[in-house]
C-alpha cells in the first residue's frame, strides 16, 4: 500500500523505460489502461509509481526496474518530499552501517512493525553519534521514539530540528553547545510512509555500502535541483581541505552540504563541528559526515553569524564556502559583537564578517581556508579590515582559482589562507598565487592537478620559510608594507611580475606550424561535390539498431574518479581531448573505448565524434550518449556521419522555451550493406581530417596573433 504513495512524473517514467517523454505522451493518448494521474497539475501531472511500473511490465516495456532508480524515484516522489525522505534514510543507512544485525531483525517483519520499532533502534545510534544521551532529546522536542506524536507545523520538516535552547552540554573540548541534535529520531508516524524507500535502501547497501548508497541519493537529488543548492565542487574542497591541513578539531560554519568537512583527512578523536542556516542542510550533513568518518560529529541549524552555535568553540581549523554578496547578514544588530576584532565590516562586506567569525573560533595559530568573491580583496569599503588583517599577520594568503572553478563559473574566485595571530611576531610578507592560467576551454573546468601542484608546492614553502621564490605571473611572496597603500588591493594579479612572453624564436616556431596546418588543411580540402539524384534508402533509427543488438547504448552519468579525465560536451563540440571532472562518486562510470561514437544531446546542434585512441578511456560526461556499434554490421564512420546530418537532427529533437533536446533513439540512418556503409565511412573519415586540421590552424593562428601582441607591447618583438 505504501508503495502507491511515491508518485512519478512523466521524466521518472521516461527514465524508467528508456525512452523520451513524446514515447510516454504516445502511450498516455494511446492506450486506455494506462495508470491515471494521481496528483501533480494538469500541465505536470504525477503518477503511482507502483501502478506504472505493473504497466509498464505488463506491456513488455520494462523487464525490471533497476534497484538505483527504483530507489531513486521512492525517494524523488516521497508524499513529504525528498529532504525529509533523504534524512530518513540516512538515520536507517547509519544504523545498517553501525549495527547491521539490529537492521536484519527489524526488516523482517511486516511494514507497521518495522516502522514502530525502528525509533527505538535509531535512538540508539543517534544519540552517541551525534554526542547526547540516549533518549536525549531536548527541551521542547519530542522524546525520541514517540510513535504518536504529530508532525509539528510550520518550521523544520518533520525529522529534522536546530538545536534547543535547553541545558547545555560538553564537548570533548569544553565546548559548551544546546543539547538538541540536529537530527530527530523520526516517530513512527513519519516513517511508515517511508518504509517501502527504507527496505529499497537497505537493498541498495547490501549492493554498495550504506555510505555509497546515500551519496547517490544525495547526490541525485543536489543534480536533480542545481538551482536551490550551491555546491562546493570537490576538487576545490580537497584543495581547501589540503590548504588547512591536519587538524583535531574543524568547523565549517555555512556547511551546505558538507563537501568541505567531507574532504579533511580523517584523525583519531577528531571532532567536526557543521553549522547552517538551513535546517535540511544541517541534517543531511551530520548523517553524510557521520556514514563518512568515525569522528564525533557536531551539527547546528541557524546563521552562523547571528546565532552562532559555538560561541565558545577554538578549533584547530576552519575551512568555509560563505554565502556571497548577501545585505542582510546581520549589520544592524551585529555592530557591537566582539568577532569584529579587524573592524566593524560595512554593509556590502558579508563576506569580511565571515572571515572575522572564522577567526573567532580558531585557537592561538590555528588556520581557516574561505572562498572568497574576488571583489572582496579590492573593495574601498574593506580596505581598513584587508589592512588590520595584514599588520596583525592574520592573511596569509590569497590564491586565485582560474575561472570555472566553482559556481559562479564565469569569475576567477579567490581562497583567502588566514591564521589566527598567536604570540610570534607578525609575518612581514603575504603570499599571492594566481592559477588563471590553468583555466580549462571553454566549460571543461580547470586542470585541477596542475593548480593544486601549484598552490600545494608554493604555500608549503611559504609556510615553512615564510617567504617563497617569485614565480612570474605564477606566486610571489609581497611584503606587507608594499599592500598598505591607500587601496590594499590584494588581488594577486597586480602585484605578480608577468610571466614571460613567447619570444621570437617560439613565435616563429608558431608560425612554422601553423604554416605546415594550413598546407595539410589545403591537401585534405574535400573535392568538389558530385550531383547525385535523390536517395531512396530504406531507413533504420538508433533505437531499433538498439534494439536489435547492433549497437549498445549509454548515458552519461555522475559516476566519477579524480585520477579519469571526464569527456564533456563541450571537448566533443570543440573537438578536444577530456578536460572535465566529475564529483567523486560510487555510481558506475561509462568508460569511453577507441571506435565508440558520441552524441551531445543538448543545445541543438548536429554533431557526432568518434572517439579515438587519445581519449579512450575517459568517463563520458553528462549530457552526452554513447553508441557502441557492432563493427561487423554498422561502421562507426557510416553512423556518425549521417547521425550529423542537420535535417535528421531537427526531426529528432524536441523543444523547450530555452533549450533544444535531441533524442538519439530517433536520429535515423539508411539500411546499407557492410561494404557500402565502408564507402560512405571513408569519406566521413577524410571529412573530420579536414575539420580537425581546420581547428588547430585557427588555434595556432590565435597563439601566433596573440603572442605577437604580447611581444610587440612588451618589447621582446621589434615592428620590422
Amino acid at each position: 500500500m505504501q508503495d502507491n504513495a511515491t508518485e512519478v512524473t512523466a521524466a521518472g517514467i521516461a527514465r524508467l523505460a528508456g525512452v523520451g517523454r513524446a514515447a510516454v505522451s504516445n502511450w498516455r493518448r494511446r492506450h486506455a489502461d494506462f495508470p491515471k494521474p494521481v496528483g501533480g497539475t494538469e500541465t505536470s501531472p504525477s503518477f503511482a509509481l507502483a501502478e506504472v511500473e505493473g504497466w509498464l511490465r505488463k506491456q513488455g516495456k520494462l523487464a525490471e526496474v533497476p534497484l538505483r532508480e527504483r530507489v531513486w524515484q521512492q525517494l524523488a516522489g516521497h508524499p513529504d518530499g525528498p529532504v525529509t525522505a533523504l534524512v530518513h534514510v540516512g538515520c536507517v543507512l547509519l544504523l545498517i552501517h553501525e549495527r547491521p544485525t539490529v537492521w536484519l531483525d527489524l526488516g523482517a517483519g511486516s511494514d507497521e512493525r518495522l516502522a514502530a520499532a525502528l525509533p527505538g533502534a535509531l535512538d540508539q545510534v543517534l544519540g552517541p553519534r551525534f554526542g547526547i544521551a540516549a533518549g536525549g532529546a531536548g527541551p521542547g522536542l519530542p522524546a525520541p521514539g514517540t510513535a504518536n506524536t504529530p508532525p509539528p507545523t510550520g518550521g523544520t520538516a518533520p525529522g529534522l530540528t536546530a538545536f534547543g535552547s535547553g541545558a547545555p552540554g560538553l564537548t570533548a573540548s569544553g565546548v559548551t553547545e544546546p543539547t538538541g541534535p540536529v537530527v530527530r529520531t523520526p516517530t513512527a508516524d513519519w516513517l511508515l510512509p517511508s518504509v517501502p524507500l527504507l527496505r529499497g535502501a537497505a537493498e541498495l547497501a547490501a549492493e554498495s555500502g550504506a555510505r555509497q548508497a546515500f551519496e547517490f541519493l544525495l547526490g541525485r537529488h543536489l543534480d536533480a535541483n542545481p538551482r536551490q543548492y550551491t555546491l562546493t565542487p570537490a576538487e576545490l574542497a580537497r584543495l581547501m581541505a589540503d590548504l588547512a591541513g591536519p587538524a583535531r578539531s574543524v568547523l565549517d560554519p555555512a556547511c551546505g552540504t558538507g563537501a568541505l568537512l567531507r574532504s579533511v583527512d580523517s584523525r583519531p578523536g577528531q571532532e567536526l563541528y557543521a553549522q547552517d542556516s538551513t535546517p535540511e542542510l544541517a541534517a543531511l550533513t551530520a548523517l553524510r559526515l557521520a556514514l563518512h568518518t568515525r569522528a564525533a560529529v557536531r551539527g547546528a541549524a541557524g546563521d552562523s553569524l547571528r546565532a552562532d552555535a559555538f560561541p565558545q568553540l577554538r578549533a584547530d581549523a576552519v575551512v568555509c564556502h560563505p554565502p556571497f554578496n548577501e545585505r542582510n547578514w546581520g549589520h544592524d544588530e551585529l555592530a557591537y559583537d566582539p568577532r569584529w576584532e579587524y573592524g566593524f565590516p560595512a554593509r556590502t562586506e558579508s563576506e569580511l564578517a565571515w572571515v572575522q567569525h572564522a577567526l573567532a573560533r580558531l585557537a592561538d595559530g590555528g588556520t581557516a581556508v574561505l572562498l572568497m568573491p574576488p571583489a572582496a580583496a579590492s573593495r574601498r569599503s574593506g580596505r581598513r579590515i584587508r589592512a588590520d588583517l595584514l599588520r596583525r599577520g592574520a592573511l596569509r594568503a590569497v590564491v586565485a582559482l582560474p575561472v570555472g572553478a566553482a559556481p559562479p563559473y564565469n569569475i576567477p574566485l579567490h581562497v583567502w589562507v588566514l591564521r589566527r595571530p598567536d604570540r610570534t611576531p607578525a609575518a612581514p610578507e603575504v603570499l599571492l598565487v594566481d592559477t588563471g592560467r590553468f583555466a580549462g576551454e571553454a566549460r571543461g573546468g580547470p586542470d585541477w592537478q596542475a593548480v593544486r601542484d601549484a598552490v600545494l608546492d608554493t604555500w608549503r614553502a611559504f609556510d615553512r620559510e615564510g617567504r617563497t621564490a617569485q614565480r612570474p605571473g605564477l606566486a610571489r611572496s609581497v611584503p606587507v608594507i608594499e599592500l598598505l597603500d591607500d587601496d590594499v588591493d590584494l588581488a594577486p594579479a597586480r602585484h605578480l611580475p608577468p610571466a614571460a612572453a613567447d619570444g621570437a624564436e617560439q613565435l616563429t616556431a608558431v608560425r612554422e606550424r601553423l604554416g605546415t596546418t594550413l598546407r595539410l588543411t589545403t591537401e585534405l580540402t574535400p573535392p568538389p561535390a558530385v550531383p547525385a539524384p535523390p536517395a531512396r534508402w530504406p531507413l533504420t533509427t538508433v533505437g531499433e539498431l538498439a534494439r536489435g543488438g547492433a549497437l549498445v547504448m549509454r548515458t552519461g552519468g555522475n559516476g566519477g574518479s579524480a585520477r579519469v579525465p571526464v569527456l564533456t560536451d563541450h571537448d566533443v563540440l570543440a573537438g578536444t581531448g577530456p578536460s572535465g571532472t566529475l564529483p567523486e562518486s560510487d555510481e558506475e562510470a561509462v568508460l569511453t573505448e577507441a571506435g565508440d561514437i558520441v552524441v551531445p544531446v543538448l543545445g541543438g546542434g548536429s554533431m557526432a565524434r568518434v572517439v579515438d585512441e587519445e581519449s579512450a578511456g575517459a568517463v563520458l560526461g553528462r549530457n552526452l550518449v554513447l553508441l557502441r556499434p557492432d563493427p561487423a554490421a554498422v561502421d562507426p564512420w557510416f553512423l556518425a556521419g549521417f547521425l550529423r546530418g542537420t535535417a535528421n537532427n531537427r526531426q529528432a529533437s524536441s523543444y523547450a522555451s530555452t533549450a533544444t533536446r535531441l533524442d538519439v533513439r530517433r536520429l535515423q540512418l539508411p539500411r546499407l550493406p557492410l561494404d557500402e556503409q565502408w564507402r560512405y565511412g571513408a569519406r566521413f573519415r577524410d571529412l573530420d581530417a579536414f575539420e580537425r586540421a581546420l581547428r588547430r590552424a585557427s588555434r595556432l593562428g590565435e597563439q601566433l596573433v596573440r603572442g605577437m601582441y604580447d611581444g610587440l607591447t612588451d618589447g621582446t618583438v621589434a615592428p620590422d
